[in-house]
């Protein structure tokens, strides 16, 4: 019996990261990412890569987080990861705002007139030092 429920939570568990990362992905070709990633710095002839770099960050990322064996690399390679995750959930929270004119709408409902590159620097900056905490106090550094 205890077999039988090993079985059943393998299953489970694959079946639910199944879900969420259709889901991620899903959203992430809904909202359109890569090609205007691609049209933004002209480099449209390499979306396949820009898409297979997603996929294969995705598969490889989840492995290691969820992986009871931990990769022997060094610090270097550490912080090259942590920027590439913080480069890409950045570029995502920039095309959900844009997809969804949250700025404009935003500054309209402050009346604000002025200090929108502020604004964003102020919050870019908070969540850089915010995630650095976060990293640093939980042992990742």
């Amino acid at each position: 019996m205890n077999l039988l429920k090993y079985i059943f939570l393998i299953l489970f568990g694959i079946g639910g990261g199944v879900t969420i990362s259709a889901g991620v992905f899903a959203l992430i070709t809904t909202i359109g990412i890569v090609p205007r990633m691609a049209e933004k710095t002209e480099t449209q002839e390499h979306l396949r890569i820009y898409e297979s770099a997603i996929s294969v960050g995705g598969i490889f990322g989840t492995l290691e987080m969820y992986s009871a064996i931990p990769l022997p690399v060094g610090g270097f390679v550490t912080a090259v990861f942590f920027l590439c995750v913080g480069v890409f959930v950045g570029e995502l929270a920039v095309s959900i705002a844009e997809v969804i004119n949250v700025f404009p709408i935003f500054m309209r409902r402050a009346r604000l007139t002025k200090g929108l590159t502020v604004i964003i620097t102020a919050i870019a900056l908070g969540k850089s030092i915010g995630s650095y905490l976060y990293f640093t106090v939980n042992g990742f550094y």
